[in-house]
């Protein structure tokens, strides 16, 4: 019982009504107690009645008090089975307990395949419970055959995974898979769901990272109808879509087709269902970009715009490609630079990434910068005209990409670009996150490791959002 509701039974008033019956009732026993005794008390053996009887009921009491403490409820064993008692430590307390490393427990995600028979789950129950592991949620994929148990389980930290997964498959579960899980899976699926039906929403490229997010560690391409050339690239995928245990390919709404791969664990026809829903949801909302933009001022005192960008910016992004010199271009597509208005349609596809463009108070778009979806990883890319080079234009949209990419979850971001664009290595060094480097043919690649929280450099001049 709570201390709140102890003071409440406290307080509670009592009635007279109550007193007077109470007063009554004990009237009553006294004069049928009397009566009894005068009724024994004046034949012949009657004191001897009443000392017997009193014995008796002293016995009765004292045999009631000895079986009630033998047959009460007792606390559970411990892991031993002596029956003792497991000493806790009070909330806020620094006391550790004897066994503090019996008790250290960390999260499991499992799923497994069972029968599709009644007592099939509980034979799983109980195995867990005897490893003294608590199932914190339950998901069941229905399948032709049989059934999908995901489990969210936390168990004791000296527990391995291959132990588990034996005893799992003693107890009737096949093709059980198993790792490690974090705070984040704790979310039940519905909430789960809902918030990346609210992120597509608000955000077309949301779409690629939701369904990663919704599917776990998986690879998601997505494949254009037609190529960077205008060539047809023959991708096609039914409006239904299709699933072959672990691949899975979806319509792509803007054309082509979303592949998604997981070769560690097939997916289950309502993992698909799900997906398929988030692709359909994506298709009847359109494109869509969120609007905000952020104006920043300038050491020498112009001010510049950020915002996303989309396709409706095609025509002022190939604006610029003619502003841009040979060598700005080679040094940000390295390839022939005649080919540099084909990239510009899929760079600013929403489906492929982000692009965030800055303008003038013109409103000349005069520098670009993508964070590209590639698989498993995450690219940076950015081009700024000649005329707005060195003036940390650069440095702030490398930034803004490397922020967007932690929202995103990404664990790391690269740059492509040559060892002779030292602009672009030193926009990457300034974000003072763990570098790698990879050259090849003259080619440079950098890996930044994003951090949980990243330290990135303050802008060097005001800015205002709106």
């Amino acid at each position: 019982m709570t201390d709140v509701t102890s003071a409440k039974s406290a307080r509670r008033p009592h009635h007279w009504r109550r007193d007077l019956i109470e007063l009554a009732a004990l009237f009553t026993a006294v004069a049928v107690a009397d009566a009894i005794a005068n009724l024994i008390g004046h034949q012949p053996d009657g004191p001897y009645l009443l000392i017997a009887s009193a014995v008796a009921l002293t016995a009765t009491a004292a045999f009631h008090t000895w079986w009630a403490r033998r047959h009460s409820h007792a606390p559970p064993p411990d892991a031993d089975g002596t029956g003792a008692p497991a000493i806790r430590t009070a909330p806020g307390s620094d006391a550790p307990s004897p066994d503090a490393a019996a008790t250290e427990t960390v999260l499991w995600r499992m799923r497994t395949t069972v029968r599709d028979a009644p007592g099939s789950l509980a034979a799983l129950c109980i195995v867990l419970a005897r490893h003294r592991i608590d199932i914190l949620t339950l998901q069941t994929h229905p399948l032709a055959e049989g059934t999908v148990d995901e489990f969210l389980l936390r168990a004791p930290a000296t527990l391995p995974a291959p132990q588990l997964t034996r005893a799992i498959s003693e107890a009737g579960g096949s093709s059980t898979w198993i790792e490690r899980a974090d705070a984040h899976d704790l979310v039940d699926a519905p909430t789960r769901v809902l918030g990346l039906a609210t992120r597509t929403a608000l955000d077309a490229a949301e779409l690629p990272l939701a369904l990663r997010q919704l599917l776990g560690r998986c690879t998601i391409h997505s494949l254009p109808a037609v190529s960077i050339t205008g060539r047809a690239t023959g991708e096609t995928a039914p409006v239904e879509g299709v699933l072959e245990e672990t691949v899975m390919r979806l319509r792509d709404p803007s054309g082509g087709v979303i592949t998604v791969e997981r070769p560690y664990l097939p997916f289950t026809p309502t993992e698909f269902a799900r997906a398929r829903a988030l692709v359909e949801l994506d298709a009847r909302l359109g494109p869509r970009v969120p609007r905000s933009e952020h104006v920043l001022t300038l050491p020498e005192g112009n001010a510049i715009t950020v915002r996303r960008a989309d396709r409706s910016d095609l025509e002022a992004a190939r604006a610029m490609h003619d502003r841009c010199s040979e060598q700005t271009l080679r040094l940000r597509y390295h390839g022939p630079v005649r080919d540099a208005d084909r990239y510009l349609e899929h760079l600013l596809s929403p489906r492929f990434g982000r692009t965030l463009a800055v303008q003038t108070a013109s409103g000349r778009t005069v520098a670009l910068g993508h964070l590209l979806w590639d698989g498993d990883e995450t690219e940076v890319a950015l081009l700024v005209e000649d005329d707005w080079q060195r003036r940390g234009i650069g440095s702030e949209l490398l930034g803004r990409l490397v922020a967007l990419a932690v929202e995103a979850g990404c664990e790391s971001v690269y740059a492509v670009t040559q060892a002779s664009n030292t602009g672009m290595v030193a926009a990457m060094r300034a974000l003072s996150l763990p570098l790698d480097y990879q050259i090849e043919e003259g080619t440079l690649v950098i890996t930044a490791r994003l951090a949980a929280t990243p330290v990135l450099p303050l802008p060097p001049y005001e800015q205002a959002e709106r």
